[in-house]
C-alpha cells in the first residue's frame, strides 16, 4: 500500500479525487488505504484502480514509473472514464441553471469536493481548509497574483502543462519563477524562524495597515451615507430609495473629489 501512496501522491491524485473516481466517500478510500493489500479492497473497486493506473495486476505497481506522459495518461483515463458519469450530473442539475455545459462540469466538480471535505462535522482541519478556500475565492479578484498562485499550484501538482500560461504569460512566468524559489527555501530547510522573523514582522505591519485602510473607508462610507440621508430627509435605507440614496452618495464623494 507505501507503493499505491506514492505513485498517487506523484500523480496528484487526492483522496477526494480518488474516492469520486471510485464512487465511494473520502472516509471511505481511508478505509482502503488501510488494508495492507489492495486484493482486500471490493473486487469492483479493485478493477477500477488498475484500470486506472493502466495495470491488470497488484504485482505491476512497483513497474510504474510516474513521469509527465504517464501523468497526462492517468488523468486521460480519469476524464474518459467519468465522461459518462459527468454528462448525467450536468444534464440533473438544477442549482447550476444558466451555465454552459463545461461551466457546469467545473461548477459541480468543485461543488462535490468541498461536499466531501465538510461532510465530517467534527473534522476542523478540513472545515478550516475550505473556509480559507472561501476566503481565497473571495479575494481572487483583487490580485492578479492570486490566480498566478492557482496557476503555479495547477503545474506543480501535474495537472496542467509545464508551459502553459492562461495568464499574463511573462507575469505568470517571473511569479512561477519567484514562488519555486520560495517553496524550495522552505523544503530545503534553509529557512529558519528566525532568520525569516524580520519577514514575517513586514508581512504583519502591510497586514494592518490594509486593515487600518479598510476602517478608515468603512467610517468614511458610513459618514457619507449618513450625509446623504440628511440632505435628502431619509431617515434609513429601504428598498425604495436605495437607488436615490446611491446617486447621493456618488455625488457626494465627487464633490469632494473636486474639492
Amino acid at each position: 500500500m507505501d507503493r499505491l501512496n506514492e505513485i498517487l501522491h506523484e500523480l496528484g491524485i487526492s483522496k477526494v479525487k480518488l474516492a469520486k473516481f471510485l464512487g465511494v466517500s473520502r472516509q471511505m478510500i481511508y478505509n482502503y488505504l488501510e488494508f495492507d493489500s489492495i486484493n482486500k479492497w471490493p473486487k469492483d473497486k479493485k478493477v477500477l484502480l488498475l484500470n486506472l493506473l493502466g495495470i491488470k495486476s497488484v504485482e505491476e505497481l512497483d513497474n510504474i514509473k510516474v513521469d509527465t506522459d504517464y501523468i497526462y495518461e492517468v488523468d486521460a483515463r480519469i476524464s474518459t472514464l467519468c465522461a459518462k458519469e459527468n454528462l448525467d450530473r450536468i444534464e440533473g442539475a438544477g442549482n447550476s441553471d444558466g451555465l454552459a455545459k463545461k461551466q457546469k462540469r467545473l461548477f459541480l466538480d468543485i461543488m462535490a469536493i468541498i461536499k466531501d471535505y465538510l461532510e465530517d462535522e467534527n473534522d476542523e482541519e478540513s472545515y478550516n481548509t475550505m473556509l480559507y478556500l472561501h476566503h481565497f475565492l473571495q479575494s481572487i479578484g483583487t490580485s492578479k497574483e492570486l490566480k498566478y498562485m492557482l496557476g503555479y499550484v495547477s503545474k506543480a501538482t501535474g495537472y496542467s502543462k509545464p508551459l502553459e500560461f492562461v495568464f499574463n504569460e511573462d507575469d505568470q512566468f517571473i511569479f512561477e519563477s519567484i514562488l519555486f524559489s520560495a517553496i524550495s527555501l522552505y523544503n530545503g530547510g534553509g529557512a529558519s524562524k528566525t532568520k525569516i522573523a524580520a519577514s514575517h514582522e513586514r508581512f504583519l505591519a502591510q497586514i494592518e495597515n490594509k486593515m487600518e485602510e479598510k476602517l478608515s473607508r468603512t467610517m468614511e462610507l458610513n459618514s457619507i451615507k449618513a450625509q446623504a440621508l440628511k440632505e435628502l430627509g431619509y431617515t434609513s435605507i429601504n428598498d425604495v430609495n436605495i437607488g436615490e440614496i446611491w446617486e447621493k452618495i456618488a455625488e457626494i464623494e465627487s464633490r469632494k473629489v473636486s474639492n
